[in-house]
């Protein structure tokens, strides 16, 4: 047993190196059973979390596994003969299903390392010597204007600024945007990095209540006449938690609202045209207003972190000027490798190869799921599952990752005071197609069955 006085904050990971050299010196064996959650919470005095958290930590270093129903052992050794009665567990591997991310495969591998070797051959001066965004970037806009073109948006050079992907477009947007005390509404399920987003840049932030297509335009109106709101924040293209799909008259009444009461528009179309059949973006039919901006590393693969932002022409100088202060310029090898793709048709390819594997990952989740109240959209990352009572949101994620399933709360994307009604997402991206049928497969047996104590499951 570790001495309750050895442990050092973090707890859980002083608690998982005290076990870890344990088993490296042969105080703990392959086959050794661990104790309970609760059993060693109670003898360091520490909190079952505490613990569950460390055996999590030690089954992501394949130092333990645990097996439903019978405990935690510690894991056989490459040198080890495997011991009949500790199989294998389906288990002693989390499914992630908590992360939004896209499908990745040695595809993508491939086509990065074609990519560097063809930048080792030809790769202009100005990608690694130049100091001015104006130089070093300026001919990857042509390529910018052929993507967004794909995207519904049509526009001028000058008004595309180039960024190292969609989180420093949205910061960018916020910021100029609105100043700080100023109001930014957005959907009450919403982006989970905004609600401190705001508060980092002394934005106020209020949610606006929403339907199965998004944002309610009479509740953005109720709370534009009775506040003076500068910007609003939209998900409209499947992106929202909830997987919100906004069709083109609920777009058209939102740009409405937001001309009558001069509400500026910010739109996060992080997955750019993944999904089939796209309504014309907020972008194309208020210009004027919109701050527009998406990316590669939802609907191309992860690692490719550079996108556009779009920014309507009386903002231009302002979005240039805020990018120079907090990024200077988007990191010009990722912009070379993007425009390339572009011209080249690899972009198209892999959109297309993205499009299919979400598809079909989308058909496994109806089948896995069947008779389960859950929301998606066709090609999107994550799935939307309300959570039927008596299970709350706390529960059910506890639960699941006992199980060996990571989901992520519905709390988490609570824009406003108000609980919402409980619920979880679930990502189809992260793991293998049959990792992710046995983690949806755990998580419907959950939904099915009502909440055990956390005792009844370790």
């Amino acid at each position: 047993m570790p001495k309750p006085e050895e442990l050092k904050r973090p707890v859980y990971r002083s608690l998982a190196d005290a076990v870890s050299r344990a088993v490296e010196a042969g105080e703990l064996k392959s086959g050794d059973r661990l104790p309970t959650h609760r059993d060693l919470a109670y003898h360091l005095g520490v909190s079952v979390q505490t613990v569950s958290r460390a055996y999590e930590e030690l089954i992501g270093r394949g130092v333990i596994s645990g097996e439903v129903g019978r405990g935690t052992f510690v894991r056989a050794t490459s040198g080890d003969a495997k011991t009949p009665f500790l199989p294998d567990s389906q288990y002693d591997q989390l499914v992630d299903c908590s992360i939004l991310k896209p499908v990745c495969d040695q595809i993508h591998v491939d086509h990065m390392r074609a990519a560097l070797s063809r930048l080792a051959e030809d790769l202009s001066s100005a990608a690694v010597l130049s100091f001015r965004p104006s130089v070093a970037l300026r001919k990857y806009r042509t390529s910018a204007l052929k993507w967004l073109r794909r995207c519904g948006v049509e526009t001028g050079a000058e008004s595309v600024l180039l960024t190292n992907g969609n989180t420093s477009a949205m910061t960018i947007a916020l910021m100029t945007a609105a100043s700080p005390g100023e109001l930014v509404v957005s959907e009450e399920v919403g982006h989970h990095t905004l609600k401190p987003l705001c508060r980092y840049l002394g934005l106020r932030l209020k949610g606006v209540r929403m339907d199965a297509e998004g944002a309610i335009p009479a509740d953005l109106d109720a709370i534009c006449r009775a506040n003076t709101v500068r910007a609003l924040y939209l998900m409209p293209a499947g992106l929202n938690p909830t997987t919100a799909l906004m069709g083109h008259e609920r777009r058209r009444a939102l740009c409405e609202v937001a001309q009558r009461h001069d509400v500026l528009l910010i739109e996060n179309d992080a997955w750019g045209p993944i999904q089939p059949d796209r309504t014309p973006p907020m972008a194309a039919l208020a210009p004027e207003r919109t701050f527009y901006f998406t990316g590669f590393s939802k609907c191309i693969m992860p690692g490719l972190r550079t996108g556009y932002l779009v920014a309507p022409e009386r903002f231009e100088t302002a979005v240039a000027n805020r990018h120079l202060v907090t990024n200077w310029m988007a990191t010009p090898l990722m912009a070379e490798i993007a425009s390339g793709w572009i011209e080249d048709g690899t972009s198209a390819k892999l959109l297309d190869w993205q499009a299919a594997a979400l598809a079909r990952r989308n058909r496994l989740a109806r089948d896995v799921l069947s008779g389960i109240d859950f929301r998606a959209s066709p090609n999107g990352l994550h799935l939307w599952l309300p959570l039927p009572a008596p299970w709350t949101e706390e529960e059910f994620v506890a639960q699941a990752r006992l199980n060996g399933v990571a989901v992520a709360p519905g709390s988490s994307f609570s824009l406003v005071e108000r609980p919402i009604p409980a619920a979880v997402r679930v990502c189809i991206g992260a793991a293998s197609e049959d990792a992710l049928v046995r983690g949806l497969a755990i998580v419907a047996r959950l939904i099915r069955n009502r909440p055990e104590p956390t005792l009844l499951t370790i």
